[in-house]
């Protein structure tokens, strides 16, 4: 179970404890939908117990969009690097198999 609590002093720091899991991401992305455009939005992983991989893509899209991942444990950064390197590796194996139907057509 997910358990989500939210601070705002000069930034909106929500905190997460226990599992994160496919079902909790739409909840997660409601809540910072909710937030105005010009806050510096955070999400405090220290708590974080277990997470899916839904969760794990999740963070790393939401990292890329600029919200900081604070407290992050290693476990959960070396997942989001590999799932960030697999998505990458995926993008320029597509465009190199573009690139070479079109020479040969």
């Amino acid at each position: 179970m997910l358990k989500i609590q939210r601070s705002g002093h000069g930034k909106v720091v929500f905190t997460l404890s226990g599992r994160i899991e496919a079902d909790d991401v739409a909840e997660l992305q409601r809540l910072l939908d909710l937030e105005v455009a010009d806050h510096l939005l955070a999400l405090d992983l220290q708590d974080v117990t277990l997470l899916d991989r839904d969760a794990v893509k999740f963070l790393a899209r939401r990292e890329a969009d600029g919200i900081q991942l604070e407290n992050c444990p290693a476990y959960i950064r070396e997942w989001i690097e590999r799932e960030t390197d697999h998505k990458s590796r995926r993008k320029r194996l597509n465009v190199a198999k573009r690139s070479a139907h079109r020479r040969t057509q």
